[in-house]
């Protein structure tokens, strides 16, 4: 078993637009799930996005998450919750879908932040902050956090790659079960669908500790 690839929107595009571009993506192999994340739009336009590709994620058989919003997630049909927030309303989240959706948390920047969070019962953890400026390479401290993470704790972890899909190698050797990218996937030259291809070429080459023989 390798990491998977973890897909995020960009953080601003046109639907119809990007509706083929991902179409292509999910072309190239292997995606455990894509993220929504629209966090400038008006909930009607979140909703317009979801309702369109949310159904193209799911017929690829990759999970679709919405980002911060419970009642579109409902509404779009998504198979989970990605959430930023505070404790109490984390809880409030969990209580009321926990048992039927994907619910994963970012936004942490203790060790303590994080092993709260996980001992609240999400699916994953989410390390690197996407409201950053991404830089070619993965955050130094999100390596770190990764590392860390995937040594010690079973709840699985995501780590934020960079804007070059160089970053995916050292992403994937600190064995968190899931590589998230998004410029290296949309901006990449040769067109999404190389660049899933390439990034699944790297990540099949790390194999996670708990499946080596």
């Amino acid at each position: 078993m390798h990491p998977r690839l973890y897909l995020i929107t960009p953080p601003q595009f046109d639907c119809d637009a990007f509706a083929p571009m991902l179409e292509e993506a999910l072309e190239g192999g292997d995606v455990a799930c894509v993220l929504i994340s629209m966090p400038d739009a008006t909930e009607a336009d979140l909703q317009r996005t979801a309702k369109k590709l949310v159904p193209i994620i799911q017929a690829a058989d990759a999970a679709a998450l919405v980002e911060n919003n419970t009642q579109i997630m409902g509404r779009s049909g998504a198979d989970g919750l990605h959430f930023v927030g505070s404790d109490a309303a984390l809880e409030e989240v969990m209580r009321d879908f926990q048992e039927e959706k994907i619910i994963g948390h970012s936004g942490v920047k203790t060790r303590h932040e994080a092993m709260t969070i996980a001992s609240m019962g999400v699916d994953y953890v989410f390390f690197g902050l996407l409201d950053l400026e991404q830089t070619p390479e993965a955050h130094p401290k999100t390596l770190d956090f990764g590392s860390w993470w995937a040594e010690v704790f079973e709840t699985p972890c995501v780590v934020l790659g960079g804007t070059s899909l160089d970053s995916v190698k050292p992403c994937a050797e600190t064995h968190a079960e899931f590589v998230a990218l998004r410029e290296a996937i949309w901006t990449h030259p040769e067109g999404p669908k190389a660049a899933v291809q390439q990034a699944n070429a790297i990540l099949e080459q790390v194999t996670l500790p708990d499946s080596e023989e």
